[in-house]
């Protein structure tokens, strides 16, 4: 970290060393992806009209251009991996940015939405900004002869150089890397590990994985980097990016979207709350934020906003239906809009995009490959066990009653919404009804009135709502960091225009964490047992400047140590 010496001079932050590497690949993706970069534009478009909305309810609220911009920016990538070798290179090289293996996610078993891959989330383990999801193909998925071509192509490959090797190396050794050896690693990431080159090799392995229906195969196997298949941004309300991305690619026409727009603003001036707030501008002072006031929105504030937003995606630069594109996903991907939790994305659908194929003799094939498409998220509440559970349950519900829809039904938007919203209604909709009901992990902090309060000795024990109720604590919703597999595979099989894909090896393969772990040769993180522990670590930590901690019964105070110990503990190496 910062501070520390060694040869070079001192350890670059390795915080610091994400936001560049994310910002770089950011760049990068623009410049090979021209749409990605328009959508960038619209999402600032969005945001800024979701922040007029917010500074018309909150008169104290605002944001400064710079602000508004890292808050609008990438939240996470992907990136698919073909060997176990590689995989581990990988997990090697994001550990010099601080960013380390969390959860396990088998996309081998979602049924219908199954894909043949394993994957993990690289990110920091305390208030992430970046993560990348990383997954595995899994060879022994297919039939002995496809598992034989996959693995003799991907044997002919070396996408990590020299170099990059021995900076992963000396980071290791020294434990931390200096300025100049940071930025010829990140180099190694945006110039070589992560570029798409536009080359490929073998296009005869290419057709027959397509053909077979092997695309994500084919994605991973035939080319010569580990190139993004998407970066992510973060928006402020997922639905009003998603209305805007379908009229600017040509699918809503004005008026459609316009109608859309005030419907989503007309719920932002509603449901946008000091929670709402905190969750989504970490920048922000919880007691800054405490003493404003909210008013009523006026229906013509709301409207001019919708009709600026309307004459700002007509603009043509945003005329993005005269661009080669696939079109928007028709479903977006999670929870209910109305039902923030966990994790809602969205994309538009991947581009067919030239190719220059190699083959073993020499010869080139030009050719086109569709795999790069542009997702978007909004990160709401992390759940407990019991939350995930109802989740879970949820989701099978309203994705049954979606599927359900005739193919016209699902042009009504507001009817499609509120089916799927309707197995989502057993969920309370704020953040203290799911706090009460033990859905969602709540983070404490004392406040100023505590601490006198604490000082005054006019304090006692009291249940966590009482103690928020007088103004003595404020609770902030654990923000959710991690995937949904049944998201991610639902994501996948609309890019690659495909659904899932059954195992075709003689005999049935399961895939254990262990898997994952062995290759990377470390124990994956339980993000659960982190959120936990956060949440048990500021209860402690309030108890104990409330001059409290003592009046709670041991058993509680070793419940809460432990929980702290589980998060915190080191994972161990595999052998």
């Amino acid at each position: 970290m910062a501070g520390i010496r060694c040869m070079g001079g001192p350890f670059s932050n390795r915080s610091e060393m994400q936001n560049r590497l994310f910002a770089e690949l950011s760049q990068m993706f623009g410049v090979e992806v021209p749409l990605y970069a328009k959508s960038l534009e619209v999402n600032r478009c969005c945001n800024e009209t979701i922040c007029a909305v917010l500074a018309a309810r909150f008169p104290d609220f605002t944001l400064t251009t710079a602000q508004q911009a890292q808050m609008s920016g990438e939240r996470h990538g992907a990136i698919r991996i073909g060997r176990p070798d590689e995989y581990r290179w990988v997990g090697r090289f994001f550990a010099a940015f601080g960013m380390e293996p969390h959860n396990y996610y088998d996309l081998t078993k979602l049924g219908a939405k199954s894909q043949p891959i394993i994957a993990t989330a690289f990110r920091a383990r305390r208030n992430p900004e970046h993560r990348i999801f990383c997954s595995l193909l899994m060879t022994d998925y297919f039939a002995p002869a496809t598992r034989g071509r996959l693995e003799a192509q991907l044997a002919t490959r070396e996408i990590f150089s020299a170099q990059a090797k021995a900076l992963i190396e000396q980071h290791e050794q020294a434990g931390g890397l200096t300025a100049a050896e940071a930025t010829q690693l990140i180099q190694e990431g945006v110039q070589r590990i992560f570029k798409w080159t536009g080359r490929a090799r073998n296009y005869g392995l290419y057709q027959d994985l397509c053909a077979a229906g092997f695309k994500i195969a084919a994605d991973v196997v035939c080319f010569e980097s580990h190139h993004l298949n998407h970066l992510t941004p973060n928006t402020l309300w997922l639905d009003l990016y998603t209305a805007a991305m379908r009229h600017c690619l040509g699918e809503l026409s004005a008026a459609d979207f316009r109608a859309r727009a005030a419907v989503v603003l007309a719920r932002v001036a509603a449901r946008a709350d000091h929670d709402y707030l905190r969750l989504h501008f970490r920048h922000l002072a919880d007691e800054e934020i405490a003493e404003w006031q909210s008013r009523v929105v006026p229906a013509a504030t709301l409207a001019a906003l919708g009709d600026k937003l309307t004459e700002r995606l007509q603009a043509a630069d945003l005329k993005l239906a005269d661009w080669p594109h696939a079109g928007f996903k028709e479903n977006t991907e999670g929870p209910a809009e109305d039902t923030p939790i966990l994790l809602r994305q969205d994309a538009y659908r991947a581009l067919t995009e030239p190719v220059v194929f190699t083959e073993p003799a020499g010869a080139e094939v030009a050719a086109v490959h569709t795999a790069r498409f542009g997702e978007i998220e909004q990160r709401f509440y992390a759940t407990t066990p019991a939350g995930r559970s109802r989740y879970d349950a949820c989701l099978t519900a309203a994705e049954a009653a979606r599927s359900a829809l005739p193919p016209g039904a699902r042009a009504d938007w507001t009817a499609a919404d509120k089916i799927y919203a309707a197995p989502f209604a057993v969920f309370p909709k704020t953040l203290s009804a799911l706090l009460a009901e033990k859905l969602v992990y709540g983070y404490y902090r004392v406040t100023a009135a505590g601490r006198r309060a604490a000082q005054a000795g006019t304090i006692k024990l009291l249940p966590w709502p009482e103690l928020i109720r007088l103004g003595y604590v404020v609770v902030d919703g654990v923000r959710y960091e991690d995937f949904l597999p049944v998201s991610a595979a639902g994501i996948f099989a609309s890019n690659l225009k495909a659904g899932g894909i059954s195992a075709t090896a003689a005999e049935p393969v399961t895939y254990p964490p262990s898997r994952l772990e062995a290759i990377l040769g470390r124990k994956i993180i339980d993000p659960t047992l982190t959120y936990a522990g956060l949440a048990a670590e500021s209860q402690q930590q309030v108890l104990t400047a409330l001059g409290l901690w003592d009046q709670l019964a041991p058993a509680a105070q070793a419940a809460l140590l432990a929980t702290q110990a589980a998060a915190q503990a080191a994972p161990a190496t595999v052998v």
